[in-house]
């Protein structure tokens, strides 16, 4: 397994931080681990937070809608210009206008980014029918046009996260290909199509020939739910690291695990008081200034889909907690289910679901 090395850079956006290299060695060292960018969930808030609980290495944001007509939302260069995490952030841009793409790379190398990264993975319809995300997959001329265009203007690191495919993995080596030709720093592979969404097993064998044949280190991307699962997925697909969404929101501690089961250690294992602390903190740290109690409950509930994964095997609490309509009915819940001091699963249950369920085959 190729393994990061830890040399540090210094760029001129970010100086006098410093990075690490993505440059190519051969000695083991632990893999790089980052923060997936998730729509409407890694804010600065958010950011914070991961990074009290360990944290990752790398951090991308929400994406910027790039069009025609379109401005830098001022939410999410906040999580730039104020990046809470002492690491390397990477501003993330989502669209197909080859110019607007251009001028809003131009626009956010001002602000002090690690890199632009590009997304060619968003599976939302809302996203893909507009050509954009992972829409783009179905059109290789396109992200080859796109990639050259903001190649000759990005001057740091240059990323892109995509997924292996629209509906199949038919045209996954005509864009690796495309990929590897645009000298890339980074590619993020989600290994699953635009189709199969969250849903289903995660394809680690197409990652892993990404990884055989890009010049740049790649992440693996899906279903990365523990440290064994995040050793297992790197021992197979021979990625330089991972790349974690909906399995930190889960777990924040992740991180930290998947690092000390790579020294050797014994990965910290929480209690039910310390997940009751951690939906607390999220729960302050989320709170938009303002807000009444009774819509921030309802903002919470997309979290504690995923949390409720790794808290009971039924599925009650999942029910009751999306039943909340209080404070006080929100936290009287969670105390009922992790008010002990017994160990938390690490993986999380396989919670049997209704198919209508939005949540139902999504296991991390």
């Amino acid at each position: 397994m190729m393994a990061l090395n830890r040399t540090l850079f210094v760029t001129k956006c970010i100086a006098p931080q410093v990075v690490d290299s993505f440059h190519t060695c051969r000695q083991k060292t632990e893999p790089t681990l980052a923060l997936a960018p998730m729509q409407d969930v890694t804010d600065l808030p958010f950011m914070r937070l991961m990074a009290h609980y360990g944290g990752a290495d790398l951090y991308f944001t929400e994406f910027f809608r790039v069009h025609a007509t379109s401005h830098l939302e001022p939410w999410i260069l906040e999580s730039i210009e104020k990046n809470p995490t002492g690491r390397p952030i990477f501003a993330q841009m989502i669209g197909n206008d080859i110019p607007s793409l251009v001028r809003t790379a131009r626009e956010l190398q001002h602000y002090p980014v690690a890199g632009i990264d590009l997304n060619l993975g968003c599976p939302a319809p809302i996203v893909y029918r507009k050509c954009a995300g992972g829409g783009l997959l179905r059109e290789p001329a396109r992200v080859d046009a796109i990639l050259g265009a903001l190649r000759n203007v990005v001057t740091t690191k240059f990323t892109v996260k995509t997924r292996i495919g629209f509906e199949s993995v038919d045209k996954f080596a005509d864009l690796l290909e495309i990929f590897a030709r645009h000298s890339l720093d980074l590619l993020t592979v989600h290994g699953r199509t635009v189709a199969e969404m969250y849903r289903g097993d995660v394809h680690y064998d197409v990652i892993a020939r990404a990884v055989e044949q890009m010049p740049c280190p790649v992440l693996a991307n899906g279903n990365v739910s523990s440290a064994r699962k995040a050793a297992e997925i790197l021992a197979t697909t021979g990625a330089r690291g991972l790349m974690i969404g909906r399995g930190a929101i889960r777990n924040p501690w992740i991180f930290r695990q998947i690092r000390e089961l790579a020294s050797g250690a014994t990965p910290f294992v929480p209690t039910g008081r310390d997940v009751l602390q951690y939906v607390s903190d999220l729960f302050h740290a989320a709170r938009p200034p303002g807000i009444k109690s009774p819509a921030h409950v309802q903002k919470m509930k997309k979290y504690m889909n995923f949390i409720g994964l790794g808290i009971d095997p039924t599925g009650t609490f999942l029910h009751s907690i999306r039943r909340a309509e209080t404070e006080n009915e929100f936290f009287a819940i969670c105390a009922r289910y992790l008010d002990h001091d017994d160990p938390m699963r690490l993986e999380p249950f396989p919670v049997a679901l209704p198919e209508s369920d939005v949540m139902a085959g999504c296991h991390l």
